[in-house]
């Protein structure tokens, strides 16, 4: 049964259980931003680590802004350097280590440990976005290129169902701590090792598993060299994939919106509508299910429709949300607000990285994966820090703030227009042809 493989779906010489593998560290590491960046730690880091001060969103958002641009530093290099050395699967073990260790690492914050969090959340969340890069890049060898929504969806919902399990671990802890007498916010950094723990043994299939199928295709030297002269190659080019290009500085805009949304959700849960931290896992809890369900049916539709209709659908949900958000005085409206962004959310980050990959020249895959990467951090920085700003400058109006990051949404799917995905994927098979040309007239 491990070597069955759907024909039409899967790559000639991949199997059910190396899509599985690939799968699980979606599964693997949604622990991570669940936990840590959309449900948990973001609030108590405002609460507890910096004491509900004016300005402690605006600290968590400029805290994950740093990481964030630091990745947007090395992405493309990293994954031009990934495709040159053959070397997905290796530098992708390295971000799972860093990414685990100083996740259990904020086990230490809590109040007076500003300094300590900010640092941690920085290098964990660093190692989490370049490895979630890295394991894109895969996609397009495991799927044939019309079924990678569907296969897309798969992972991205078993993320979310991983997601849901370090929360549902997490939320017990928590409540049997409660049980116990204590204050929640007390055991709060005791879930941080549940979460990294969960990143660590969840990840092991991949690694078993998964192959790197990539050559190296350039000779030995500096790595700072090799991954600089793919770039500029890439960069030369950029011409050449304008419907790709288009949809990258589209897909800026609109993470930028949803980036705001997982890093503040839990936020202005808690500081909006009042909710307890308790109230606010469950919501995260019902809306990681919510995700997961979208994820995984609208693969499948967007392989009927198209990528461009089945973007532009979830676009438009997200403006529903928004306005359901910002006039949400009770639970009930914000319950309907959260659940659709839900099934947004699991759809485009899904439907995005699918048409990534059918734009991607299969000879540069890794590179052409950071540059999704590079697009989706640069929106994680200004979604966020927009987010804290408005706040700020409102007098802690997180409605405002949201209102505002809505607008991101609209912008995008004004860009969204006008991209020919048939037109993109051509000038990629057609550069990925020229390339191996050029490489074979070298060697001969």
């Amino acid at each position: 049964m491990a070597d069955a493989k759907p024909s039409r779906t899967l790559s000639q010489d991949v199997t059910l259980r190396e899509a599985w593998a690939w799968a699980m560290y979606d599964f693997a590491n949604s622990g991570y931003t669940t936990v840590v960046i959309t449900a948990v730690f973001n609030a108590y880091f405002v609460a507890v680590v910096a004491q509900r001060a004016p300005w402690a969103t605006l600290a968590w958002t400029a805290t994950l802004a740093v990481s964030y641009a630091l990745i947007v530093l090395t992405a493309p290099l990293v994954g031009a350097w990934a495709d040159a050395r053959a070397a997905k699967k290796r530098l992708l073990a390295v971000t799972t280590v860093g990414c685990v260790i100083f996740t259990a690492a904020l086990y230490c914050t809590g109040p007076g440990t500003l300094a300590l969090a900010v640092f941690l959340v920085i290098a964990s969340n660093f190692f989490f976005g370049t490895g979630e890069n890295l394991i894109a890049a895969f996609l397009p060898e495991l799927a044939k290129s019309r079924a990678m929504g569907r296969v897309s969806g798969w992972g991205w919902s078993l993320g979310y169902v991983g997601g849901l399990l370090s929360l549902a671990a997490c939320l017990a802890w928590l409540a049997q701590a409660k049980a116990a007498g204590r204050e929640t916010a007390q055991a709060v950094p005791e879930t941080m090792l549940i979460t990294a723990a969960l990143f660590a043994l969840a990840s092991l299939p991949t690694f078993l598993w998964l192959r790197e199928r990539a050559v190296p295709q350039a000779p030995a030297g500096g790595i700072a060299h090799t991954a600089w002269s793919r770039l500029a190659a890439t960069l030369r080019h950029a011409r050449r994939f304008r419907d790709l290009s288009r949809f990258l500085v589209c897909m800026l805009f609109y993470q930028a919106g949803i980036q705001a949304v997982i890093a503040l959700a839990a936020i202005y849960a808690q500081e909006a509508m009042r909710f307890t931290t308790e109230q606010t896992l469950v919501l995260i809890l019902v809306v990681n299910l919510t995700a997961a369900c979208g994820a995984f049916a609208f693969g499948y539709v967007q392989d009927r429709i198209g990528h461009v209709r089945a973007i532009a659908v979830t676009l438009c949900g997200w403006i529903v949300m928004i306005v359901l958000a910002w006039l949400a005085e009770g639970a009930a409206l914000f319950w309907v607000a959260a659940n659709i962004a839900g099934l947004c959310m699991g759809a485009s980050q899904s439907a995005g990285r699918a048409m990534v990959g059918f734009l991607a020249p299969p000879s540069r895959l890794a590179e052409f994966f950071g540059l999704w990467g590079f697009a989706v951090k640069l929106a994680s920085i200004f979604g966020p820090l927009t987010y804290g700003l408005a706040n700020w400058l409102s007098g802690g109006d997180h409605r405002t703030a949201i209102l505002f990051t809505g607008a991101y949404f609209v912008v995008g799917l004004v860009l969204l227009s006008g991209i020919d995905v048939l037109r993109g994927r051509r000038a990629a098979l057609r550069s990925d042809r020229e390339e191996r040309v050029t490489a074979a007239q070298a060697a001969g």
